[in-house]
Parts: C-alpha cells; structure tokens; sequence
C-alpha cells in the first residue's frame, strides 16, 4: 500500500480567503449599488463611512481565516498541539511522555513530550496496528509506540516465518541501546501483537558516520555571517532528515542546501560523491563545517 506524506498535503481553504483590498472593495461596490447617495463618499479615504468598511472589511478577513484554521484544526495533515492529540485520541493514541521533568527541582523540569510530527505519523499508522496477519506497516506502528525514543525502524523477512526489525533510536548517533530493544522486542512479541506463526527479532541499526565540508563564496552586499548561518542551519536540516534508515545522502541535496540566497557558488569538499546504505543502516553526520571563503 503506497503512503501519502502528510507534509506534502496542502493547506486547504474551506471559505475562500481573498486579500484585505479585494474584500473592501467588493463592499464599497455593495454599498454604492444599494446607496447610490453615498458613491461619492466611498471615494473619499477620510469619510467616516470608508472608516466602518475598512473595520468591516478587516473582521470579515479575520473571520475568513478562522474558519479556515478552524477547518485544518480537524485535518490529521494540519492539525497541532491539543487538536492532534483529540484527533489521535479517536484512534485510541496518546501522545507519549520522553521525560516526565520533574516539578521539585529548582528551577522545576518541564517533561518533554513527543512531538506532533511523531504522534501525527503514529496516528496515521493506528489503523495499521489492527491488522491480524502481520503486515509491515502494522510491526511499523507497534514498534513506534513502543518507546518514543524510536526513530526509525525497517522490516524485513530474511526467512518464511521469521520478522527481522532493526530499529534506530532517537538519541546520539542512533544507536539504540539494550533497554530500548529489549522494550521494543517486548512490545512486538505481545499476545495481541505478534501472529502466532511469527517469529519475531529485534537488532539495532548500524550507524556510518560521515562529515560534511563546503566552503560558500558569497555575492557582494549581503552579511557573510547572515548567509553563512543560513546554509549551516539547511545543511544541518538536511542531514538531520536524512537520518534513518536505507537513507542516502546525495550531492544535489546537500548543494541544494547550502546555496541560500546570498550564495554565489558552493564548493563541497566532503563527501565527493552520493552516500547510499542497506535497510539496516542509517547515515549521521558527527561534523558539518560550513565557511565562507573570498
């Protein structure tokens, strides 16, 4: 079954949601034809009548665009914070708890809490988790809601009967340690979890390093410093969404990274060619350098 990204949704407009102008306008146009007396005063900015269109016109946009918000509030795709966690409610998700802080200490901890990007993934998984017979992408959501510190995990079958998951963990390198396996081999190993003519494994990823070096020239007129920072937070980005795993790190996103505006040319010193690895793998970056040259 193929899997629609979230992300790549767009945001739908539920009322459509003209400028402020084009609103004003289409009011100055209702009020000239239902009070021809005042079509002179609409073209006047100081009349007061002007003033109350221009209030009205402003409210109406407002409105328009709560209700939009309102609209995406409901949309797994969109919604965020409180309004994901009552949609991932309806699947029978919660959001799951890192670190539960601590409310004595001084100044208290505040717990640290999974983010929406992972409770909307889990949340669209959760029909998956039902399935019977062992499907991929039911070990997948089982496996995520294990632990939160999962990251990532692959599935494989290397022989008839056997399920091999290699999970990455959300901390470090990636490299999840024996609590977390052992956590998750628990969780897929369940009665109500695993079919019964399954048997199921659990490794952890391996982890190849890999560094990242690239000198900018930078076009006359902007802050080196500015741009400079730009592309390190972009390359940095990008390194960090290419962490899990069969992931590869290729030339053109890293160049499409570091060329942000200000940017005359990228020259990439490490690595020299695309990085691809196995299913079991995961790529991290241990140094990003990223200079600004003459």
């Amino acid at each position: 079954m193929s899997v629609v990204d979230l992300s790549q949704l767009p945001s739908p407009d539920v009322v459509e949601a003209p400028d402020y102008e084009s609103i004003l306008t289409e009011m100055k146009s209702f009020v000239s034809a239902a009070a021809p007396e005042l079509a002179p005063a609409l073209s006047r900015e100081s009349e007061p009548v002007v003033k109350l269109l221009e209030a009205f016109a402003y409210r109406e946009l407002l409105l328009r665009q709560r209700v939009n918000d309102g609209a995406r509030a409901v949309m797994l795709a969109h919604a965020v914070g409180a309004d994901l966690e009552n949609l991932a409610a309806l699947l029978g998700i919660s959001r799951q708890v890192i670190d539960p802080g601590d409310v004595d200490a001084t100044p208290p901890l505040e717990p640290v809490m999974e983010s929406d990007d992972r409770l909307r993934e889990r949340a669209r998984q959760a029909l998956e988790g039902i399935a019977a017979a062992g499907p991929v992408n039911a070990y997948r959501f089982h496996a995520f809601s294990a632990d939160p510190l999962v990251k990532d995990v692959a599935i494989t079958s290397p022989s008839p009967g056997q399920v091999l998951v290699t999970v990455l963990s959300d901390t470090g390198d990636g490299t999840p340690d024996q609590t977390l396996l052992e956590t998750v081999n628990a969780a897929l190993n369940a009665e109500s979890v695993r079919p019964l003519t399954d048997q199921v494994m659990v490794q952890g990823a391996s982890i190849t390093p890999y560094q990242v070096q690239a000198q900018l020239h930078i076009e006359e007129g902007p802050d080196a410093e500015v741009v400079r920072q730009a592309s390190l937070s972009a390359v940095t980005a990008y390194c960090f969404a290419r962490h899990g795993l069969g992931l590869s790190v290729t030339l053109s996103g890293l160049y499409a990274a570091l060329h942000q505006p200000g940017v005359l040319r990228v020259s990439l010193l490490t690595p020299s060619a695309d990085i691809d690895v196995a299913y079991d793998h995961a790529l991290f970056a241990d140094a990003i350098s990223v200079e600004a040259v003459p």
